[in-house]
């Protein structure tokens, strides 16, 4: 899960909404420049954080705070090939996706242990094989896959609260055809991305839980907290101007 510290407490994204996030974003990309098996793609960029269950797992810090995901990830490839084996479910241009992203993630583990090599290793080997019984070209795969993380980095950028102020930019990346991209704030208030890759203005939401309390003496009581949380509605309406 994704956690603020809030004036009042901490505000908490789920991952799965976050995925939902970048899948809205995705949704308003330029069709003419659209990566191939646009739709598919889509549904890839949402479901690509399906593994995270925050109500099931172990999600405080030794102080007793939520969680917040760059603290902390686990050592096993257990939960991540559960993951893949139901991505299948999706086909295989999802499960090639889910794949490339975790692979992406978990490159420093090359070297870490056998199981990690082995997975690593029956990863890549996956991808030739599902892109060569697709009959796609591997540059139209990555260009898929590098539209994936754009929309991934540009919900965190926006989940995490990242945008600068004073109407500076930031990069998003710049995996797309090697274009950079950048996104800044406008003085009315709605964000901008330059160069502008969107149809038309257009706003996207997530869902955020609102916890009161700082710290919680097990995670049953932070699921239970979580649960009842009141729920704010984050929004940002993105311009190509003002």
């Amino acid at each position: 899960m994704i956690v603020n510290l809030a004036q009042d407490g901490w505000e908490v994204i789920y991952h799965r909404a976050h995925a939902l996030l970048a899948a809205q974003l995705a949704g308003h990309w330029r069709k003419s420049n659209a990566p191939k098996r646009f739709y598919e793609t889509i549904a890839a960029i949402s479901h690509h954080d399906d593994l995270e269950k925050e109500w099931e797992g172990d999600e405080l810090t030794e102080a007793g705070a939520p969680l917040d995901f760059t603290l902390g990830r686990g050592d096993s490839t257990e939960p991540l090939q559960r993951h893949l084996t139901n991505a299948r479910y999706r086909g295989r241009w999802v499960t090639l996706l889910t794949s490339k992203h975790i692979t992406y993630l978990s490159q420093d583990k090359w070297g870490a242990s056998k199981e990690w090599d082995e997975f690593l290793n029956e990863q890549v080997k996956n991808q030739e094989k599902w892109i060569k019984e697709l009959g796609v070209e591997k540059d139209e795969v990555e260009r898929a896959y590098q539209f994936m993380l754009w929309c991934d980095r540009l919900s965190l950028i926006l989940a995490q609260k990242q945008i600068p102020d004073d109407q500076r930019s930031l990069e998003i990346t710049s995996g797309i055809d090697n274009q950079r991209y950048d996104i800044r704030q406008l003085s009315n208030g709605h964000l901008t991305v330059d160069p502008w890759p969107f149809e038309e203005e257009f706003t996207v939401n997530v869902e955020a839980s609102c916890l009161s309390e700082l710290k919680f003496k097990d995670n049953e009581a932070l699921v239970k907290a979580l649960q009842s949380a009141p729920i704010k509605v984050l929004t940002w309406t993105f311009s190509e101007k003002e």
